[in-house]
């Protein structure tokens, strides 16, 4: 599905995307010569998953506040001077009500502070309950990848779902006359692809544009902090960053193309999918590329992905290193005296193994990869460890993960000739509490009514 073009359409479209995830930064000069050059829209991605599940189930954001008001106030002010809209998808992180509501208010201290006037338009993501077992109830979710499909429980356990909005709720606050839209969670390119939709430019360059405006900056050599303006016509895409010691070439941009993405030419958005597959890519200038031959494939149905954080009790951690070469010679055996330690005295304090969830991580041998790694029997001169304490409650936790510190320092083992620690810890205090965990419990796709239907659109005078 896609918009229809309001009757004043024009057939170029120029925006400027600040930055990867607003709150990163960007160089005001950067943005200044973007507004120079004579932009249509100012805009944002504000969020995203990769962060893990924390912050949609907490409600909080991920970059901080005073990070996020920087890159918002300069962007409020060069948008109202120069009279062109300012949009920010997925505000505060993960897009949920609270996420909203904190950049929400944000724009209006800015607003107060700096004697600016506008029309607000607020775009909730954040779904409810009782929607979505309605939908479960009439087979209108399905799972996506290996997601088993959705029911009512889960729904019910869920902390926080979010339902990822398209172009559509975006041109509706448009046409409403909003010069400021924060959006709750918005698949990335959505923002970017709504302004361009909607000055007529055909779904599949509007869609590409926004591919390539999502993560700001991203699509340049050498990558750094950047602005960077898409100029989006009928028949192309063409890129080009703001800093003179940065380029768009062919290269960067077709490596970007591939970005977040199962699929080198498939990418599949709410309304249908963008093909890339017959894509040319072409230097213009020395610092610009031209992107020709994208395709726009109209599903059958429109769908809109749902995301959701379920509470699984609350993390503790630690922090130690070891460069004892008869620790490091035998890792695997001594992490298992380790664990069989911390049950045994887990269980004299009434704790069984079935109240925690005990993981240790280790740098230097396959701390990233874990058992995929295919150099895990390559370890080096010393040894990193986090050691990760999941339980039902704080206090839990904490006394669990005081058992694994002591037993990691303290475990003795073969071969062994100090007669103290086997760890060295870098913090003090060293034990660490973290607060409530998530993890991510939805997958799957809904299908709606309409494009709007999930998306309520609030307005004020700002």
């Amino acid at each position: 599905m896609s918009a229809v073009p309001v009757s004043n359409a024009k057939r170029e479209v120029r925006m400027v995307s600040t930055c990867g995830i607003l709150g990163y930064g960007f160089p005001e000069s950067s943005l200044d010569a973007a507004m120079a050059r004579g932009v249509d829209l100012v805009g944002a991605d504000g969020g995203s998953t990769d962060p893990g599940p924390y912050y949609l189930g907490s409600g909080k954001p991920f970059v901080s506040p005073r990070a996020i008001r920087r890159d918002l106030r300069l962007m409020l002010i060069a948008a109202r001077k120069h009279n062109v809209p300012l949009i920010i998808g997925t505000c505060g992180g993960a897009g949920g009500s609270p996420h909203l509501a904190l950049v929400a208010q944000m724009a209006r201290d800015i607003a107060r502070e700096d004697k600016l006037t506008f029309k607000m338009a607020l775009i909730e993501a954040e779904q409810s309950k009782d929607l979505i077992k309605r939908r479960v109830a009439e087979g209108r979710v399905r799972p996506l990848g290996k997601m088993p499909a959705l029911d009512a429980a889960t729904v019910d356990k869920a902390e926080r779902i979010v339902g990822l909005m398209g172009p559509e709720p975006y041109i509706e606050a448009l046409n409403a006359g909003a010069q400021v839209i924060l959006g709750g969670r918005t698949t990335d390119p959505a923002p970017f692809a709504a302004v361009a939709m909607r000055g007529g430019i055909p779904p599949a360059q509007a869609w590409y544009a926004g591919k390539m405006l999502e993560c700001g900056a991203s699509p340049v050599t050498p990558k750094g902090p950047d602005c960077m303006v898409a100029t989006v016509t009928d028949t192309g895409v063409t890129c080009e960053p703001m800093s003179a010691e940065r380029i768009c070439t062919p290269m960067s941009m077709a490596n970007f193309s591939l970005h977040e993405n199962a699929s080198p030419i498939r990418h599949v958005e709410p309304g249908g999918i963008l093909d890339t597959e017959a894509c040319s890519f072409d230097a213009v200038t020395p610092r610009a590329t031209e992107v020709t031959g994208m395709r726009w494939n109209p599903a059958d149905a429109y769908s809109v992905k749902l995301e959701a954080a379920e509470l699984i009790g609350y993390r503790a951690v630690t922090f130690c290193g070891t460069r004892d070469p008869v620790v490091i010679s035998t890792i695997d055996n001594y992490l298992a005296l380790v664990r069989a330690q911390v049950r045994k005295k887990a269980a004299d304090l009434d704790i069984s193994e079935s109240d925690y969830h005990l993981t240790i991580h280790t740098y230097g041998r396959d701390g990233v990869m874990g058992a995929r790694e295919p150099l895990r029997d390559q370890v080096g001169h010393e040894l990193g460890f986090l050691v990760d304490v999941v339980a039902p409650s704080a206090e839990l936790a904490a006394a669990v993960i005081g058992l694994a510190r002591t037993n990691m320092l303290h475990t003795d083992f073969p071969g062994r000739i100090s007669t103290e620690g086997n760890m060295a810890f870098p913090l003090s205090p060293s034990d660490l509490p973290v607060g409530p965990a998530y993890r991510f419990s939805m997958c799957h796709v809904v299908l709606p009514d309409s494009p709007l239907e999930m998306f309520p659109i609030s307005y004020e005078m700002v």
